[in-house]
C-alpha cells in the first residue's frame, strides 16, 4: 500500500494530499499542453499547479517548497505579463 494512503489520519492531511495530487495532474496536464503546442493551455495549467504546490508548502510549512513555487509563479506572471 502506498505510503501516501497510510498516512491520511486527519482532515488537513487529506487536504494535503488532495491538492498536492491535483495540482501534480495539473502540472502533468501543463507538460502535455507544451508538447503539443497549446499555448497559452499550457501557462494556465502551470500556474494552477504551481499555486496548488505552493499551497501545499504552506499546508506543510516548507519553505523551501513555497520558496521555488513563488520564484515561478513570479516568472510566469512577469513572462505572461510581458508578452
Amino acid at each position: 500500500m502506498p505510503s501516501d494512503a497510510i498516512a491520511i489520519t486527519s482532515p488537513r492531511e487529506r487536504l494535503v494530499f488532495v491538492v498536492k495530487w491535483g495540482a501534480s495532474a495539473v502540472q502533468i496536464m501543463g507538460y502535455t499542453a507544451t508538447g503539443f503546442g497549446w499555448t497559452p493551455l499550457n501557462l494556465y495549467l502551470f500556474l494552477v499547479g504551481v499555486v496548488g504546490w505552493f499551497a501545499v508548502g504552506a499546508l506543510w510549512n516548507d519553505k523551501a517548497l513555497m520558496l521555488v513555487h513563488l520564484a515561478a509563479l513570479a516568472a510566469m506572471i512577469t513572462g505572461m505579463a510581458s508578452s
